[in-house]
């Protein structure tokens, strides 16, 4: 494990973590795919899918964290249902990555080629009537979301995702929460997310220290810039900006695993 190799994890660390902060996601849709392709392209060491997965659990608990701080005076978190879906996910993202530990390198990538398919379609879904921001109280279905947020944390976990590139899609298109509301919230949500994915990598040796920490230094720097950067632009233009970068690292997926 080189000097080159690290720098290349902090710079592809950065990257993630300015969008993730940006349009409200954790990185791993970013990050994964740059994590297992970029460092043999360049030359340093490779990563398996399963070391990916477990640096890239704690590098979103950390760009999150990052992200909600920025956001915390905003007044976009919307703090009962980040309680209702933050629960729920955090016990199916510790289950998630539990289960990881014994799944094939293959069987992860098809894992995340699936979800990614799923958060375009959401995403190219019509969304009559949305909000761009919220006018006045701000209700969603309780249990629908805590069921979908537990679904969604036991696949992403898997990956040691937080899940967001699939939760703000859902959030948007299904809950009906306006967007700007859902890009903080989602934050919060994939922290808690977060917490379970890196426990569950951690205790089954998923993690490697030195990775991790190089990341986890990349996401408190780089994903309260993308935050702050993302509350000044068109929250339409953000969503946009999440449909492409879901639309792109799909491709890819999928071309590897045909």
């Amino acid at each position: 494990m080189d000097f080159a190799f690290l720098i290349t994890l902090f710079i592809i660390g950065c990257i993630g973590s300015f969008l993730s902060g940006m349009v409200g996601i954790g990185g791993s849709v970013i990050n994964y795919p740059m994590l297992l392709y970029i460092p043999p392209l360049v030359g340093v060491m490779a990563l398996s899918a399963h070391e990916v997965s477990g640096i890239g659990a704690i590098q979103v608990l950390f760009s999150t964290l990052g992200g909600v701080l920025a956001y915390r005076k905003s007044g976009f978190l919307h703090r009962s249902l980040i309680f209702y879906m933050g629960s729920s996910i955090l016990a199916g993202s510790l289950l998630g990555s539990y289960i990881s530990h014994f799944m094939p390198e293959k069987g992860m990538n098809l894992v995340y080629g699936l979800l990614a398919i799923v958060a375009v379609i959401l995403m190219l879904i019509p969304k009559k009537g949305q909000r761009a921001d919220a006018e006045g109280e701000v209700t969603f279905h309780k249990g629908l979301a805590a069921g979908i947020a537990f679904v969604i944390g036991s696949v992403s976990g898997v990956l040691g995702a937080g899940g967001a590139f699939i939760l703000v899609p859902v959030m948007l298109s299904i809950l009906k929460i306006p967007v700007r509301m859902t890009i903080a919230s989602s934050l919060a949500i994939t922290f808690l997310s977060a917490i379970g994915a890196s426990t569950g990598k951690v205790l089954t040796g998923q993690v490697m220290l030195l990775p991790a920490v190089v990341l986890m230094a990349a996401s408190l720097i780089a994903a309260p810039i993308g935050a702050k950067v993302g509350q000044k632009i068109n929250a339409v233009y953000l969503q946009w900006a999440l449909a492409v970068m879901i639309t792109a690292t799909a491709v890819k997926i999928w071309l590897d695993l045909l």
